[in-house]
């Protein structure tokens, strides 16, 4: 058992709803604090002095500047297990051309697909274990991470293997996510139909025998899957005991009603969404995932986070980091971004980015500082939790916990 602190300020999101809007006079503050953690959970929080005087003979990690602490960040969207650069691609989006056009030229999802399956597995998880880490850095401890540039059998069993080796050799919590439904590769002489059944028929058994995901996730677009061919094989993953999770109203609307109708854990992007299809969405147990990342990337308009939450919906932020339309990785920058466009309260975007995206990975052990929660959590050096997003990502983290421990 063990006493950190004191830290001026400790955030600890307790008691605030999973879903609907947040004022910032709803966020806890204990100042002048302490957290008391004991084999990886917190076991209490409180003024420094009252739990040094609880527990005298505690053992005790002094902070000597002035810091604050809060949760650890949970990036539940990421695609950053991949190979190759497609800095061409975006050089050539912003001179004006088009998806189209670029594919055309070499460039797009089908680029990344060849250099993942060129890399080697040693080469993938070095190059992956760099971004894990560089987001710790951000003082995110869980990421969500997906496969999706294999495209077969082999290439995505790779992909997901690296990403649990990677887990074996990081303290952060990775959640892996197979998205073989990236879009039907160019190598797949079959219909779209035909690869949905090669896929639960081929690549899910094999994933499942192996244990490399318990998450399954497809792309409905015009330029990937249709909306019925995806909803059938949705519901036979789900029959195979995975959970769901679908990329949806990215350009075109509609899909995120599919992803609810399905039961799908969340629907992410959703830039497209339209506004009778918000409430539908925010009565519904399916976590919304803003995903701003690809906004800034791309120069398309953003998740209409404001009017999600307005209609008590459940809101996630997460980065979409991936080689292609969102490859910043930095989530505080783009959160913070993104609160200055939809109009959210700090409390909106901190629980955006901690227990409620934490729940959009079935994780509800973390995201709060509170008795019983995981002992992850991020220090800034600070007098002041608001600079955190005020200086829109240049604060830079102190310290980083994993388990109460400093790493």
């Amino acid at each position: 058992m063990k006493l950190i602190g004191p830290f001026k300020q400790i955030v600890t999101l307790a008691n605030l709803p999973l879903r609907g809007k947040l004022s910032d006079n709803q966020i806890e503050i204990i100042e002048d604090g302490g957290i008391i953690s004991e084999n990886g959970i917190i076991r209490k929080t409180g003024n420094f002095k009252d739990l040094q005087s609880e527990f005298p003979d505690i053992k005790t990690d002094i902070i000597d500047e002035v810091q604050v602490a809060l949760p650890a960040f949970t990036d539940c969207h990421t695609h950053i297990c991949f190979g190759g650069n497609r800095a061409n691609d975006f050089a050539m989006r912003n001179a004006g051309k088009t998806y189209l056009e670029i594919a055309e030229s070499g460039g797009g999802i089908w680029s990344s697909v060849q250099h993942t399956r060129n890399a080697s597995e040693e080469e993938l998880l070095i190059t992956t274990l760099e971004r894990i880490n560089f987001l710790i850095s951000l003082g995110i401890t869980t990421i969500e991470i997906k496969s999706g540039y294999g495209l077969d059998v082999e290439n995505e069993l790779k992909m997901l293997r690296v990403i649990k080796k990677a887990q074996s050799l990081t303290k952060a919590t990775l959640v892996p996510t197979c998205l073989s439904a990236h879009l039907k590769p160019r190598d797949f002489e079959g219909k779209n139909e035909e690869y949905l059944n090669y896929i639960l028929d081929e690549v899910l058994p094999k994933v499942k025998a192996e244990n490399l995901a318990n998450r399954v996730d497809i792309f409905i677009e015009k330029s990937a899957f249709q909306p019925e061919e995806s909803k059938a094989f949705l519901l036979k993953a789900k029959e195979m005991d995975f959970e769901i999770t679908v990329h949806a109203d990215q350009f075109t609307a509609g899909s995120s009603r599919i992803a609810v109708e399905v039961g799908a854990k969340s629907a992410d992007h959703l830039e497209a969404t339209v506004d009778e299809d918000i409430q539908f969405l925010a009565d519904s147990e399916t976590v919304a995932v803003a995903l701003p990342g690809a906004s800034l990337g791309l120069g398309e308009k953003f998740t209409p986070a404001r009017k999600i939450l307005d209609a008590g919906g459940i809101l996630a932020i997460a980065s979409d980091w991936n080689p292609g339309s969102a490859p910043m990785g930095n989530l505080i920058t783009q959160a913070s971004i993104l609160a200055t466009f939809e109009k959210l309260s700090t409390a909106e975007v901190l629980a955006g980015i901690t227990f409620r995206s934490a729940f959009a990975l079935s994780l509800e052990d973390r995201g709060t500082l509170e008795q019983g929660k995981k002992a992850d959590f991020v220090t800034f050096k600070t007098d002041n939790f608001q600079n955190v997003f005020y200086q829109q990502g240049s604060l830079k983290t102190e310290h980083v916990y994993i388990d109460g421990e400093k790493i």
